[in-house]
């Protein structure tokens, strides 16, 4: 059987660096983005760069969403923060690594878009599992009533990190984010003490408060 175009696409991130570690590579493999893609872009699915879903969102560019996963380094077994859901890509993604000991929370202040991200997660049994769960809120306020968290993402960007976000993340934990046309990986030392790592050149739509 002949590579499908998803197969071209993951073994592309392989070859240029930006898919590295195996775990992320086979959720790649089994969650296809296709299925969170609006129907009109459906040809469009496995292009390297973001598709709109509507609302001025957008489904994140494949090499972004691996850059960003790699600095997060989900485990299975973790409960994860995903701030800003959308198409529910991401989630999915989350959700296939953690496995069945592990929760991740899709969070989206669009009403529509929350559904439509618990919609096609659906398709792969992970909100009747019970792993992925999806909360209408304003994800700069985080999640307290579940926290604290192993990780947190972020597919919007923000001028500065919620407050919120780090409080709910545990010591040890990780947190991911677009700022300011980077991207930050934001490693929790201590109650009151972060690492902060900028990785440059990324732009995104701006994260929606109410």
């Amino acid at each position: 059987m002949s590579p499908s175009k998803k197969d071209d696409l993951i073994e592309l991130l392989i070859k240029e660096g930006y898919l590295k570690s195996p775990a992320i590579i086979e959720a790649f493999r089994k969650i296809d983005r296709f299925d969170f893609v609006i129907d009109y872009l459906k040809t469009e699915a496995y292009r390297n760069s973001p598709l709109g879903i509507g609302f001025g969102q957008t489904i994140s560019q494949p090499l972004t969403v691996a850059v960003m996963l790699e600095l997060l380094q989900p485990e299975p077994g973790q409960k994860i923060l995903d701030i800003g859901s959308g198409s529910g890509w991401s989630t999915a993604l989350l959700c296939e690594i953690v496995g069945g000991g592990g929760k991740v929370y899709g969070v989206e202040v669009v009403p529509e878009l929350s559904e439509f991200g618990r919609k096609n997660v659906s398709h792969y049994n992970f909100v009747r599992q019970g792993i992925a769960e999806f909360v209408c809120a304003d994800g700069s306020k985080g999640l307290p009533d579940k926290a604290p968290f192993d990780r947190i993402i972020s597919a919007a960007s923000s001028q500065q990190v919620p407050e919120a976000w780090k409080k709910q993340l545990k010591i040890g934990g990780r947190l991911v984010l677009p700022m300011r046309q980077s991207l930050w990986l934001i490693i929790k030392k201590s109650e009151n003490d972060f690492e902060e790592k900028e990785y440059p050149g990324f732009i995104f739509v701006p994260l929606i408060e109410k």
